[in-house]
């Protein structure tokens, strides 16, 4: 066994590029299957770099989501840690049979089949949120991108419609630090939640039906937090880089627009690295030896843009046991928004060269345009 290469690059350092442009996975690939960083709170954490093994580390029992493993030295709000498994269960945080038990409460809800009969109503949502923007010049990464898929998650969820500002302005207060942010916005989650469960009408009520019996309201009301919050900071970036796309190559026809929802994922995955990972005994990944308590990610993005990758399967919704429940409604969500553009605003187009546009790179709070200025009518 052998010591990991340092990364050449820090992948977590904040940065402004091109649409287009390469970031730091090229770089973390030429160094190694596996290289070590500095974590942003602090200390060593190992990046996956190559196919093959990030797809065994993902499925390897001894690498776990639970944050009681994090490093002793990491403060919980710096590293931007969950809850542990033993104060909240979750399906980010739980492994094992009661990752299991709780996942199976969560994938009836959001198979293909069952997303796919709330299409129209998606569609829907899609054309009133985008015929309310202005007629002129119009920065969808403003409002649209972050209230379309809030929209379509208390739909789903039964959260009153008249609630959706609350869930944006919660939403947008966990974009900080502040832990009084923090707690009011969990608060007002939790508001959200008791809603969906007393309307009856949607997927909260069957959720609570399928939760195992020790689960108490406030850990459901947290189950279900994870459902409105990961669907909206995902599915926001991952609109805007699609969008970015639509208007710049006017797809024609359904094939069309899926080959682009899936080329799309693929360039800007919604989470470039994985969730934090950490080992619960010394491992040997690539023959490179790893302690316990070693903060483990897999480059999502690098992994699969890199040369060949583009023929097999992608790592964007992750793989393995924590493969993400939601995979098929932000998919829908996507080709849903492409397709209300081709039919509703057939002479929409980017206010600004393609070229101008910008992302700003957040390490693994994810890339996300910065603006996305658009003439919907021509």
């Amino acid at each position: 066994m052998s010591d990991s290469p340092l990364a050449p690059v820090d992948p977590f350092t904040p940065a402004v590029r091109a649409l287009d442009e390469p970031g730091t996975s090229a770089a973390l690939r030429a160094a190694g299957p596996i290289v070590r960083a500095e974590a942003p709170a602090g200390g060593p954490v190992w990046i996956i770099t190559e196919d093959a093994l990030a797809r065994r580390a993902l499925s390897d029992e001894r690498l776990v989501k639970d944050p009681a493993w994090a490093p002793l030295s990491w403060d919980r709000w710096s590293a931007g840690l969950e809850p542990t498994a033993a104060e909240q269960p979750s399906l980010t945080t739980l492994d094992g049979p009661a990752h299991t038990m709780l996942r199976r409460a969560h994938t009836p809800l959001l198979t293909a089949r069952r997303v796919q009969g709330y299409a129209d109503r998606i569609a829907t949502l899609a054309r009133e949120l985008l015929t309310a923007e202005a007629p002129g010049p119009v920065d969808l990464m403003v409002e649209f991108t972050t209230r379309f898929p809030l929209a379509v998650i208390c739909e789903v969820l039964g959260v009153p419609g008249e609630r959706l500002d609350q869930a944006v302005a919660a939403c947008r207060r966990l974009n900080g630090t502040d832990p009084a942010a923090f707690a009011a916005a969990m608060a007002a989650f939790s508001e959200l939640a008791a809603a969906a469960l007393a309307s009856g009408g949607g997927t909260a009520v069957e959720l609570r039906e399928r939760t195992p019996e020790e689960i108490d309201d406030r850990q459901l009301h947290y189950l279900l937090f994870g459902l409105i919050f990961a669907s909206q900071i995902t599915t926001d970036a991952a609109l805007g880089f699609l969008l970015a796309r639509v208007l710049g190559d006017r797809p024609a026809g359904p094939d069309k627009i899926d080959d682009i929802v899936r080329d799309g994922l693929r360039r800007h995955p919604p989470a470039p690295f994985t969730l934090w990972r950490f080992t619960r005994t010394s491992v040997e990944l690539g023959g490179v030896a790893l302690p316990e308590r070693a903060p483990v990610l897999v480059d999502i993005a690098g992994i699969n843009t890199a040369p060949g990758a583009a023929g097999g399967p992608d790592l964007t919704f992750g793989a393995g046991a924590h493969f993400c429940v939601g995979a098929q409604l932000a998919q829908l969500e996507l080709r849903a928004v492409a397709e209300v553009l081709a039919a509703d605003f057939p002479d929409a187009r980017l206010a600004v060269p393609y070229a101008d546009l910008r992302r700003t790179d957040r390490g693994m709070q994810g890339s996300r345009l910065i603006t996305l200025p658009v003439l919907l009518r021509g």
